[in-house]
C-alpha cells in the first residue's frame, strides 16, 4: 500500500532549522514516496535502520543522517494507503534522553 505522511511540513520545519540534517531527511522523503508496505515490518525493509516499538504502541523510529537525528512516528494501516504520523524530531541525544524516561512511547511533539 502507498504511504501518506502526515506532518510533512514537521520534517521541512526541522530540515530548515538544522542545515545538516537537508540532505538526509530529503532522501528519507524520496524512500517514502517509493514505498509500499502491506505490513509494520515493510517499513524496517525500506528503511533498514527503523525500529518498530513494542507494547502495542504501532510507532517506528528511524535513524536519519547517520543516527545524528531520530524521528518517531505512528503508522497506521488502512484499507488501501498507510498512513505515516510525525510525532517526534531531535537529535539522538535528546533521543535517548526520551528513551530514558520511556517517554518515546508517548511523545507527541507535532
Amino acid at each position: 500500500m502507498r504511504v501518506r505522511l502526515i506532518k510533512c511540513k514537521s520534517i521541512e520545519d526541522f530540515a530548515a532549522n538544522n542545515a545538516r540534517s537537508r540532505s538526509s531527511f530529503k532522501i528519507w522523503l524520496a524512500l517514502l514516496q517509493r514505498a509500499d508496505w502491506l505490513t509494520p515490518n515493510d517499513i524496517c525493509t525500506t528503511y533498514g535502520s527503523a525500529d518498530l516499538l513494542g507494547d502495542g504502541t504501532k510507532r517506528v523510529v528511524f535513524d536519519i543522517a547517520g543516527n545524528n537525528y531520530r524521528m518517531i512516528c505512528t503508522y497506521h494501516f488502512g484499507i488501501s494507503r498507510v498512513h505515516l504520523y510525525v510525532k517526534w524530531i531531535g537529535t539522538h541525544a535528546q533521543y535517548t534522553a526520551l528513551f530514558r524516561n520511556n517517554e518515546h512511547y508517548t511523545v507527541n511533539d507535532y
